[in-house]
């Protein structure tokens, strides 16, 4: 990985095997965890919907990079008000808004396998954004000051919510390309193990995975709440875990007395994209990153 800017990941994003030790934060029946809404309203509105008609002990957390699109003082201020309601973790576009670390650019900490046009286009995109954070007036110091991981018990169960991976915010070890080579796998075996949680529950990386491994184990990465994850399938996908099982899910897997699942986020996916576009125009750098994906699905087929 190289040392540019959107490239970098910075000391201050790693945190030891020990950040999963200690009492859960959070106790719950069911958990909903939702990763990348970038600042899609429509998205926000869709998932909410679907937590509130949780029955049950149940909890929320937004586990990074909430923001991204909403590059307007009004679009910002209302994703930053309604996710200050529930438990939340900060992604790296949290940490670049409020705390920017010198030379991380987007702080995204991007592969080799990303082109160097995304990454020039998400660091762009994050100087947009703290404008538009600044103008809002938001007190953005809550930011800087979430915490990088969350420790939840689900049926006695103890559960990693991460914004990256086992040992960085903005870490790839949870990716799907990753997770899909034998040396990936069995790093996050390693991982599960030693941090003593039953689940890891990422995002980041933009693209969803569901690895399972002994001893009733997982990994869990969402993609992204706020845009589509498969090609020719407009919705965003969160991520339930619950000693109940899902009503309908994408996909899952049953781990001892808990139940993972990826649910649909089926947001309004027309008025998204006309209002993707009233923010970011055809001239702009995130179009020209994401307006594909966000009109058609990212190149990645979801397995039948």
């Amino acid at each position: 990985m190289g040392e540019s800017p959107g490239r970098t990941c910075p000391l201050s994003y790693r945190y030891p095997p020990g950040a999963f030790d200690g009492a859960p934060a959070v106790r719950a029946e069911t958990l909903w965890i939702a990763g990348g809404l970038y600042g899609n309203r429509y998205a926000l509105q869709t998932l909410l919907e679907a937590y509130d008609a949780e029955p049950g002990a149940k909890a929320l957390v937004f586990n990074g990079d909430f923001h991204w699109f909403d590059a307007e003082p009004g679009e910002f201020e209302l994703i930053d008000e309604t996710v200050r309601g529930f438990h939340a973790l900060r992604g790296n576009v949290e940490t670049e808004i409020a705390a920017p670390a010198e030379g991380a650019g987007c702080g995204c900490a991007y592969p080799d396998w990303v082109g160097d046009a995304t990454v020039e286009h998400s660091n762009a995109i994050i100087e947009r954004l703290r404008q538009a954070a600044i103008a809002s007036g938001r007190e953005l110091q809550w930011l800087s000051a979430l915490p990088m991981t969350l420790v939840a018990e689900v049926g006695g169960e103890r559960i990693g919510i991460v914004h990256g991976d086992a040992g960085s915010l903005a870490g790839w070890n949870f990716s799907h390309e990753v997770l899909g080579t034998l040396q990936g796998a069995a790093a996050a075996e390693r991982a599960l193990v030693r941090s003593g949680v039953k689940v890891f529950a990422s995002s980041h990386t933009c693209l969803p995975v569901l690895k399972t491994f002994p001893g009733s184990r997982a990994v869990i990465n969402n993609g992204a709440a706020g845009m589509p994850n498969f090609r020719g399938e407009r919705y965003g996908i969160a991520t339930r875990i619950s000693v109940r099982p899902a009503r309908a899910s994408l996909y899952g897997a049953r781990l001892g007395g808990l139940h993972v699942d990826a649910m649909a986020v089926a947001y309004d996916a027309t008025a998204w994209e006309k209002r993707f576009v009233a923010l970011w125009p055809e001239d702009s750098d995130a179009y020209r990153s994401y307006f594909e994906r966000i009109r058609s699905g990212p190149a990645f087929e979801r397995a039948a």
